[in-house]
C-alpha cells in the first residue's frame, strides 16, 4: 500500500511508540507485508527465525520486537508488538468506511457505464467507460475497473483478504490495505469472488475471462487473455501468466507461479510451479501425458489381478 504522501519516519515512530534504530531523518512511502515490500516501504517481523528475511528484504523500514543493529540502508522501529503496530498503521491510512448508500459518493463511475439495480459500490471505486455491472453485484472499496468490463450478477469484488495471524486466543484479522484491479475487457462470471490484496494489488489482466463461481485469492496477479472455467480456485500470492487456461474445478495452492500458455485440465490440483506452454492433469498436477500413462499402468495392474 502506497501512502498518499511520504511520511517522516519520526512521525511513524511516535504513532506506534517505537524506538528508532538507524537513520531517523528519512521518510516512508508505503507499508507492505513481506511478500510485497519495495524500497521506501515499512514491513514488520515478530518471529526470530524470520528476522534475516525481513532485514534483507527490499523494505527500508522494519518494525520488530528485538533489539538488533540496523543493516546499511535500513531503519528499524523497535516496539513491543510489531503486528499490532503494523495493523494499526494500515487502519490509520485505510480506515473502514461503512456504506450509508448503495453507491458511495466517493466512487467514480464513467457516464457510459451501465449499473443495474441492487448493485453496491464502495468508496474509492473507479469504473471505466462502457463497463456493464449487472444486478446484485458488490464492488468493495478501492477497486479499479477498466473499460468494457462485464461483471455478471452476484459477483463480489474486493472482499477482505483471508489473512489472519495466529495468537493465544485464536486468530487475529489483518486489515487489508490492497486493491483489486480489473484491466479492460475482463469478464467476471456470476457468483465469482475476488479478494483484495493484503497490502498489494490483486490484478487481472486485459481480456481475461472468468466463468461462474471462480475464486481469486488475495494478491493474485493474472495475465492477459486467460480463460478460467467454473469453480476454479486460486490461492493467495500466485502469479499466473498470459493465455493460461484452467478448466473446471482446478485448484491452485498459494504462492505459486504458473507460466504463460499453461493448460490445466479439469479437477486437477496444482501444488508446485508449472512451466509455460505445457498441459497438466491430476493431483498433484503433472504433465498430462505422463499422468495418463500412469493411470493406464494402474488400470492394467488392476485388470491383471
Amino acid at each position: 500500500m502506497t501512502f498518499d504522501q511520504p511520511i517522516p519516519i519520526r512521525e511513524i515512530a511516535n504513532q506506534i511508540n517505537a524506538e528508532i534504530i538507524g537513520n531517523p531523518n528519512t521518510v516512508a512511502r508505503g507499508i507492505n507485508e513481506i511478500h510485497q515490500v519495495r524500497p521506501g516501504d515499512i514491513t514488520f517481523v515478530d518471529v526470530k527465525k524470520y528476522f534475516e528475511k525481513s532485514l534483507s528484504s527490499a523494505a527500508t523500514f522494519v518494525i520488530l520486537n528485538e533489539r538488533t543493529e540496523a543493516p546499511e540502508g535500513k531503519t528499524l522501529l523497535l516496539c513491543a508488538d510489531p503486528f499490532t503496530a503494523y495493523n494499526n498503521l494500515v487502519l490509520t491510512h485505510r480506515p473502514y468506511l461503512a456504506l450509508q448508500n448503495s453507491i458511495s459518493p466517493l466512487a467514480e463511475i464513467h457516464p457510459s457505464a451501465i449499473i443495474e439495480p441492487n448493485v453496491v459500490i464502495g468508496p474509492y471505486v473507479k469504473i471505466g467507460a462502457n463497463s456493464h455491472i449487472m444486478a446484485n453485484v458488490t464492488i468493495a472499496e478501492h477497486t479499479i475497473i477498466g473499460e468494457e468490463v462485464i461483471v455478471q450478477p452476484g459477483a463480489i469484488i474486493g472482499t477482505e483478504a483471508f489473512y489472519f495471524k495466529r495468537n493465544a486466543e485464536g486468530f487475529q484479522k489483518w486489515r487489508s490495505g490492497g486493491r483489486v484491479i480489473l484491466e479492460d475487457r475482463v469478464d467476471v462470471g456470476a457468483g465469482c469472488t475476488i479478494n483484495k490484496g493484503v497490502s498489494g494489488d490483486t490484478h487481472i489482466g486485459e481480456g481475461t475471462k472468468l466463468d461462474s463461481q471462480v475464486h481469486i485469492g488475495h494478491d493474485v496477479v493474472i495475465g492477459k487473455r486467460c480463460l478460467f472455467a467454473a469453480q476454479v480456485g486460486i490461492g493467495g500470492n500466485c502469479v499466473v501468466g498470459d493465455e493460461v487456461i484452467l478448466y473446471g474445478q482446478v485448484g491452485i495452492a498459494q504462492n505459486l507461479n504458473i507460466g504463460n500458455k499453461v493448460v490445466v485440465l479439469a479437477k486437477s490440483g496444482v501444488s508446485k510451479d508449472l512451466e509455460e506452454g505445457k498441459t497438466y492433469f491430476g493431483y498433484p498436477a503433472q504433465e498430462a501425458r505422463r499422468a495418463y500413462q500412469e493411470l493406464a499402468i494402474l488400470r492394467k495392474m488392476r485388470d491383471e489381478r
